[in-house]
């Protein structure tokens, strides 16, 4: 039976979690985890970016909580937005310093640099959602905004790559390839689709199941993304929190 070892996409009440730090970090002792990570929404977000302000409490918390389960390591990460044709995220690099990891991703929600150009962007992932196609223009549009924010930043995942509008994976995975970004197998999105990860593994690219719990009981549950990795038929060995139990 195959279990995760450490999960690093968590969200909580500082972004749009529904449960503290403690919460999440009694789960992942519950679900045997040996490492989580906080990885709440970046600043940039209009609906729930955490606050900057707030990372020295969460720093707090983190250390209260590795007091009550001495058996857990807990990481503050953030899950900052893709968004700037620049490449720059919302988490600037000297924001960065203050988390030990960043994940990136393409959320609606954020405006960034250009207000405008971004709300016809997600216009346009909406309108993919809705009808399954974008142009091939949008298409290269969105993967370059991905691909900018990769090699402009020391990212260490890439969340569910393809998830809310029309991305090219291969071009995506032959970033993550060159960068040394894990890709995530995302348990709350579709994304990776078994389809994204047979494209991808013909790079030589690592993949991490991520729960993205936006709720403490689905901290370390990974159950639907894994069986997408297994439908596709990528080698487990390259999931890098996989275990064997």
């Amino acid at each position: 039976m195959e279990s995760i070892s450490f999960d690093l996409h968590t969200h909580t009440v500082y972004s749009h979690g529904k449960g503290s730090i403690e919460d999440n970090a009694a789960a992942a002792e519950a679900a045997g985890l040996e490492l989580l990570g906080i990885s709440d929404h970046g600043p940039g977000h209009r609906g729930f970016g955490l606050k900057l302000a707030k990372v020295p409490d969460m720093r707090r918390d983190i250390k209260d909580s590795c007091e009550k389960h001495p058996g857990l390591k807990i990481l503050l990460g953030v899950e900052a937005n893709i968004i700037n044709r620049s490449g720059a995220l919302d988490v600037s690099r000297e924001e960065a310093a203050l988390f030990d990891y960043l994940i990136a991703g393409y959320h609606y929600g954020v405006f960034g640099e250009e207000p405008l150009r971004a709300a016809l962007v997600h216009a346009g992932g909406f309108w993919y959602r809705l009808r399954g196609s974008q142009s091939a223009a949008a298409r290269a549009r969105n993967t370059d905004l991905v691909i900018k924010a990769l090699e402009r930043n020391e990212v260490k995942i890439l969340s569910h790559p393809g998830e809310k509008a029309d991305f090219d994976i291969d071009a995506i995975a032959r970033c993550c390839e060159g960068r040394g970004v894990w890709m995530e197998i995302n348990d709350h999105h579709r994304c990776l689709t078994a389809e994204g990860i047979k494209t991808a593994a013909a790079y030589d690219v690592s993949f991490i199941l991520g729960s993205d719990a936006h709720l403490p009981q689905n901290v370390g549950r990974v159950d639907k993304a894994l069986a997408r990795a297994k439908e596709a038929g990528l080698d487990l060995s390259r999931i890098v929190n996989l275990r064997r139990n």
